[in-house]
């Protein structure tokens, strides 16, 4: 859409809404493996049902240290995206979770400016679903996303969403409630790609956002 529409201070709330980055590699390691977990808790079998599967392990390829290329399209004009190739991506299991919880954090330039975002993402083993959640340097909200149960694949993890926008889409926009969507695309152990969706109220799903990670 073109830029004269969007004011430069609601173009830069776009930022961390647009900005989505996953990547991991990686195993588990011994210290993270999860706590104890109460009978009450555990199947016939007795397998753990809070304890990390294999849909966690889904993730495995996604970690490590990445420099990811976004395209933008909410700040680019005629069509065109915004390039932003400076960005840094690193992602770790977190241990202290029982290795439950990925964490992300990308830091970079988006349109010139600084930009920086921490994100987590996990697999819900209860709600059978993956689930997540990024805070930024520039969006007013988190992101929050959450799987519907039962899906996701080794090479494609797709998690929707809504957020209130402040203004990303326009004026006319502020303070409705935006469908979106996230999707995980795994290609291999050293490229993935992220796309963002969105829907706004009338209109067709458009991507507006798209970031292609490479191992570092």
């Amino acid at each position: 859409m073109p830029r004269e529409n969007h004011p430069v201070n609601k173009r830069w709330l776009a930022a961390g809404a647009l900005a989505v980055a996953v990547g991991l590699s990686g195993t588990l390691s011994a210290s993270a493996a999860p706590a104890q977990v109460p009978a009450a808790v555990r199947t016939a079998a007795g397998d753990d049902v809070l304890g990390p599967g294999p849909y966690h392990r889904v993730l495995d390829p996604l970690v490590g240290n990445w420099k990811a290329t976004k395209y933008n399209y909410v700040l680019g004009t005629g069509g065109e995206p915004v390039v932003s190739r400076d960005i840094r991506v690193k992602v770790r299991w977190i241990e202290k979770t029982g290795g439950r919880f990925l964490e992300e954090r990308t830091e970079g330039t988006l349109a010139g400016r600084p930009y920086y975002r921490i994100g987590i993402m996990g697999y819900s083993t209860i709600d059978r679903r993956y689930e997540w959640t990024t805070f930024d340097s520039v969006t007013p909200t988190a992101m929050t996303y959450r799987g519907l149960p039962g899906t996701g694949t080794a090479t494609e993890i797709s998690v929707p969403g809504e957020f209130t926008d402040p203004g990303i889409l326009g004026p006319e926009y502020t303070g409705r409630t935006i469908p979106m969507r996230t999707v995980f695309r795994i290609d291999s152990a050293d490229r993935h790609t992220v796309d963002l969706y969105f829907t706004p109220p009338g209109q067709r799903e458009r991507l507006v956002d798209r970031v292609v990670y490479r191992r570092s």
